[in-house]
């Protein structure tokens, strides 16, 4: 591409069964932790379209047009469930659709200038970066809650957003109001980062929970009415451009669309705290996934020099780390279903044990 951005077309990699079968099982997982924790999945689902050589613009433009559907119909799960708050979702997502046109215009100008590696340094020092100081604070935050057990309190930040009566108000679907013009600065941020790293739910969840007062449960819901507006609307704008390899989305989609909908029914089985811990977890396992690689991008800018042994062995580290992070993520998710299905199915055996019993007492007396 030699810097441009004209025939982008050229980068697209070729797919073999083996890469098909990837992407498939990437699509399922990224879309269980999509609709389990809110954010696009796009935190995984990048890095692992880059693992197979994939380019960072490419990646993400598939991304963000896989992003859409699959957020949709996620809504429609959680809003089922009470766990969508729609007008503040709508309202933030058409303010994220001007943040998604800045983003890919800041993503064209450095393909431009740096090409093919200087994106993938970008959107690797943005992960690196974003998810380390993210993820950090969201496991501490969840490991208090889960360790008090006494469950999610609003922050002090979000207290003081909410005392702040500054027309139009936005009354939220827990409870409290919130200014618009303190949205707006969430919405930006949120489609900002979606079009450049693809990952806008993390600054989204977080910005709703602390800043604005949600629950994590009704956050990362209303997370994906802002995923499906600001895909849609980024995916014309990439799609124009010749940056989404169609393929790749199908076959992403083919596993997400299924995935998004067991996630969301996760969230019915677990405590609010669970779904930061699983965001946070799987935030800092692929922050350390995408930070090794980022000495394979210098060296193709030319400002460092690394052995093509040691950058196969960053590149293969990477991908196990990053394939670990999905791992991780969907065990948490389907382990804690699991087990309180299985706790939940015991109380009626309880309950009925506890019945019998007088009876039970009542029949030993009469034998006496």
């Amino acid at each position: 591409m030699e810097g441009g951005v004209g025939d982008v077309v050229k980068e697209f990699i070729g797919l073999g069964a083996g890469s098909v079968i990837f992407l498939i099982v990437l699509g399922f997982l990224g879309g269980l932790i999509s609709g389990f924790i809110g954010s696009g999945g796009a935190f995984v689902l990048t890095p692992g379209m880059m693992s197979l050589g994939v380019p960072a613009t490419i990646a993400v433009a598939s991304n963000m047009c896989h992003k859409f559907p699959k957020a949709l119909v996620g809504a429609y799960k959680r809003h089922k469930y009470g766990q969508v708050d729609i007008k503040l979702g709508v309202i933030m997502g058409i303010t994220a659709i001007a943040g998604v046109q800045i983003g890919i215009e800041v993503q064209k100008l450095i393909l431009k200038a740096w090409g093919e590696a200087g994106s993938n340094l970008y959107v690797s020092l943005a992960f690196v970066c974003i998810l380390s100081v993210i993820g950090v604070f969201m496991l501490i935050d969840s490991r208090r809650a889960r360790k008090t057990e006494t469950g999610e309190k609003i922050s002090g930040l979000a207290k003081k957003m909410q005392s702040i009566n500054l027309p139009p108000m936005i009354k939220l679907k827990n409870g409290g109001s919130i200014s618009l013009w303190i949205t707006i600065p969430i919405g930006l941020g949120t489609g900002l980062l979606a079009a450049t790293i693809a990952v806008g739910g993390f600054v989204g969840v977080p910005g709703m929970i602390y800043i604005l007062g949600m629950s994590s449960l009704l956050a990362s819901g209303s997370e994906l009415v802002i995923a499906f507006i600001m895909g849609m609307a980024g995916t014309v704008t990439w799609g124009l451009g010749g940056f989404v390899d169609i393929r790749m989305v199908l076959l992403i989609l083919a596993g997400s669309l299924f995935g998004v909908q067991v996630g969301a029914i996760g969230t019915t089985y677990v405590k609010d705290y669970m779904v930061k811990l699983v965001m946070a977890l799987v935030m800092v396992i692929v922050c350390i996934s995408r930070g090794l690689v980022i000495p394979n991008y210098l060296n193709d800018l030319g400002m460092i020099t690394v052995s093509a042994s040691t950058m196969s062995l960053l590149k293969n580290a990477s991908f196990i780390i990053m394939c670990l992070a999905l791992a991780v993520g969907a065990a948490i998710i389907l382990g804690n279903m699991w087990l309180r299905k299985r706790a939940l199915a015991r109380v009626p055996l309880e309950e009925a044990q506890a019945r019998l019993l007088p009876l039970k007492m009542e029949e030993s007396k009469d034998q006496l």
